[in-house]
């Protein structure tokens, strides 16, 4: 049995996922490495993922994304942003940020000095408009109800102003 019950059980149909931080770590506290995840879900996306919507708060990630293979693309987010966010604190000397990655890291991850990312994505299918409504609007709510902004539109790092019809950071895909 595989270690999630999360499962991408049709490849190309939206899902709603979230990449969390190992040890919900805040690591998206700066804007160079919240650019990071967000060019990397433009190259995904200029090769055939659409992104219906997405939030990014300090140690994770929400999104309802679809392609024709999804679980490849979104193994690649992983693997590309985990090289060049490690790479980016490496960098930039965030030493604790460093250890704590390599304290947490999972004893089968020996290949490595960090993990960065928890495993698994916890894919939900989207099953319905209802449901789809539903997820977009618990994504853009979610820096609302932390209490970081009184307004979805507020959050700089959500497709919220996309959905009002404002220009936001990616373009993303209203359709589905």
């Amino acid at each position: 049995m595989g270690r999630s019950r999360y499962k991408i059980i049709q490849q190309d149909a939206p899902h709603f996922v979230t990449l969390t931080v190992l040890h919900w770590i805040p690591v998206f506290t700066r804007p160079q490495t919240v650019d990071i995840i967000l060019n990397s879900l433009r190259f995904l996306m200029a090769e055939g993922l659409n992104v219906h919507a997405y939030v990014i708060l300090e140690n994770h990630l929400h999104l309802v994304v679809q392609s024709d293979q999804l679980g490849k693309d979104l193994a690649r987010l992983k693997s590309y942003t985990a090289k060049q966010l490690i790479a980016y604190l490496t960098t930039h000397h965030v030493k604790t940020i460093l250890d704590q990655l390599a304290f947490y890291k999972k004893a089968h991850k020996g290949d490595c000095a960090y993990q960065f990312w928890q495993e698994g994505v916890h894919p939900e299918m989207i099953l319905s408009d209802d449901m789809m409504r539903q997820k977009i609007d618990y994504i853009h709510q979610n820096p609302v109800k932390r209490g970081y902004v009184d307004q979805a539109t507020h959050w700089r790092y959500s497709s919220a102003r996309n959905y009002e019809n404002e220009v936001g950071l990616i373009d993303i895909c209203k359709l589905w």
